[in-house]
């Protein structure tokens, strides 16, 4: 089980691209000891998008990968992988990374139960289709020789799109949070919270006996947060 370190960062959907750089100031702040934390813990879509295989991907954020591996090697960092950023193993050798089979991750904190995960697990069957196809090695290998040959034009294609997407419009989510927190809960495991991100928006429900979070959207307004315990789990959101 991973331990949660107490002043730990949690960061979800950075969404890091070429409209798009704080995310690079923000680490750019822990490396000159601007800001203070033991633990960075990033809850996935870091990026518009980052894949091993896909070479162009990684040209693009070359300046934010290099600093995270920089900080890798002094503070721990857990990498969930997202819907925007997979397959990254290779690029973040001394993260700890979790793809989405590997989600929820069961971690503790304060003798409390916590499970973390990107948000896009247990979708219906065709996305649980689509994501194993799409992280097929095989699969990537031959999308990067296309994307190659058409000059980049399929990696380029969809940050177009995510760049005009309106990634801060508040959805309602409620009812996927519902169901999705049953499936959770499928083996009767006792946990006090689940945290995602993925929804961009900052939401925090208690369901039975346990409290369901999910994080702002660092894209929409540069939040992180920061776990403390004061007679109960807190996160404070910092901006």
């Amino acid at each position: 089980m991973i331990e949660i370190l107490k002043g730990a960062v949690f960061i979800a959907d950075a969404h890091e691209g070429q409209t798009r750089g704080n995310f690079y100031k923000f680490l750019s702040k822990i490396e000159k000891k601007e800001i203070f934390t033991p633990q960075l813990i990033f809850m996935g879509d870091m990026f518009d998008l980052l894949i091993d295989q896909i070479s162009h991907t990684k040209k693009l954020n070359q300046k934010t990968v290099d600093i995270i591996n920089r900080l890798s090697k002094d503070i721990e960092i857990i990498y969930l992988e997202g819907n925007h950023d997979f397959s990254i193993g290779n690029t973040f050798p001394h993260c700890k990374v979790f793809p989405i089979e590997k989600q929820p991750l069961k971690c503790n904190f304060a003798n409390k139960t916590i499970l973390l995960s990107h948000g896009d697990i247990y979708q219906d069957k065709g996305y649980q289709r689509y994501t194993k196809f799409i992280r097929n090695s095989t699969v990537l290998g031959i999308l990067n020789v296309i994307n190659i040959l058409t000059l980049n034009s399929i990696s380029k294609l969809i940050i177009y799109k995510q760049n005009s997407k309106k990634m801060c419009n508040k959805r309602e989510v409620f009812h996927k949070i519902k169901r999705k927190s049953k499936i959770y809960d499928i083996e009767n495991s006792r946990f006090d919270f689940i945290c995602e991100g993925h929804y961009h928006q900052h939401i925090e429900h208690t369901l039975d006996n346990y409290k369901y979070r999910v994080f702002q959207s660092f894209a929409c307004d540069g939040s992180y947060f920061q776990i403390d315990f004061q007679g109960e789990i807190v996160f404070k959101q910092i901006t």
